[in-house]
């Protein structure tokens, strides 16, 4: 024959071994070896003793740990490769839960599932990964899923608690000058008008939340996000902060909804320190980032900080001018510029972009 069989519709197309079609080094494999060395007390202690029986953690961390990997965040998504896709049902042992199982798991134990983190670090740190002789610090903004139109205001919320009180005033007149003859036709409709009404005492429950949360603007669908800027405008979302060391792991994560990045450096080194058990060598961060108090903090902690000032990070760019050193009334602000314009300085700054944006580039 010139051409090897195909036959599409027999009972058996997979092979025994699932290795034997994916190879030894596909990234399932070492999901499943990962996760197996995790302790998953966290996500068992949940579950209690009455009730159907459910989906092991095991199998659940796995395929949502390697659905991320993969860019796969939707619950329906995934329980659609799950049923076609090989690596996928090679981590399910064959188990087929549907995308409401594999969301609500997701949402239980978000908890059990942030502190994964801290076992990953310490299972890379093992294997001789994380060094911490130097790590970048840097943060984005991340979109939240949420509409931009669908935003509250309390001009916004004022403006509709004026059309619903027209709206009940033509009621009330239409009421005063009503026919008791009139036809069924033109009779208000009272589930209407009570929609209408508990929209209306809502109102002032909605403009109270609005004024704690501090923002101008509130997002309907997502309140806890927050209108932050960027080069290109402003995002309805969150800002994230992560500290990376020379190998690319990421040793420290943080969500927040700050407009600005000054505010995260220290918390961010103290949370290495508490991650991985020892504090950075050396911290890198960009302009954003810079305060009187930051550098003190760095080097209280005995950290050998780079971290420009605007004037300075535009000079390292070639944008501006070199700014006298004399002018500066702060010690600490002088001997930052000082290391910075060294050559060691400038090649350890220079690093800094190489170390963090290939990470952040990965995850979006």
């Amino acid at each position: 024959m010139r051409f090897l069989p195909s036959e599409p519709d027999q009972a058996w197309l997979l092979p025994p071994s699932v290795q034997d079609v994916l190879g030894e080094d596909h990234l399932c494999f070492f999901v499943h070896r990962v996760v197996e060395q995790l302790d998953l007390w966290g996500f068992e202690q949940a579950y209690g003793e009455e009730g159907p029986p459910a989906y092991p953690p095991l199998l659940m961390v796995k395929v949502w740990l390697y659905a991320y990997a993969l860019g796969v965040t939707s619950s329906r998504r995934l329980e659609q490769r799950m049923g076609e896709d090989l690596a996928f049902r090679y981590l399910a042992g064959g188990a087929t839960p549907d995308h409401w199982t594999l969301n609500e798991f997701r949402r239980h134990h978000r908890r059990a599932i942030n502190d994964l983190f801290t076992q990953v670090l310490e299972l890379a740190r093992g294997a001789g990964l994380g060094r911490l002789g130097h790590v970048a610090i840097d943060s984005t903004r991340v979109a939240a899923n949420a509409s931009r139109n669908r935003v509250e205001s309390e001009d916004a919320l004022r403006r509709e608690r004026a059309k619903l009180r027209r709206q009940v005033r033509r009621w009330q007149q239409q009421c005063d000058v009503a026919d008791p003859n009139e036809t069924p036709g033109t009779v208000l409709d009272p589930q209407e008008k009570q929609a209408v009404e508990e929209r209306l005492a809502e109102i002032p429950r909605r403009l109270e939340k609005l004024r704690k949360a501090g923002p101008p603007k509130r997002s309907r669908t997502d309140p806890d996000s927050r209108f932050l800027r960027e080069w290109q405008g402003f995002t309805l979302g969150y800002t994230v902060t992560m500290a990376v060391s020379e190998d690319h792991l990421i040793v420290e994560q943080r969500v927040t909804q700050e407009a600005t990045d000054n505010g995260s450096l220290l918390p961010v080194v103290e949370a290495v320190g508490r991650r991985c058990g020892e504090l950075p060598q050396k911290v890198s961060a960009d302009s954003g980032f810079f305060s009187l108090a930051n550098i003190a903090g760095l080097e209280a902690h005995g950290i050998e900080g780079y971290v420009p000032d605007s004037n300075l990070a535009r000079e390292l760019k070639g944008r501006g001018r070199r700014s006298r050193v004399g002018r500066l009334h702060h010690a600490e602000q002088r001997h930052m510029r000082q290391r910075l314009r060294s050559p060691a300085g400038r090649a350890v700054y220079r690093r800094r972009k190489a170390i963090i944006e290939p990470v952040f580039g990965v995850l979006k």
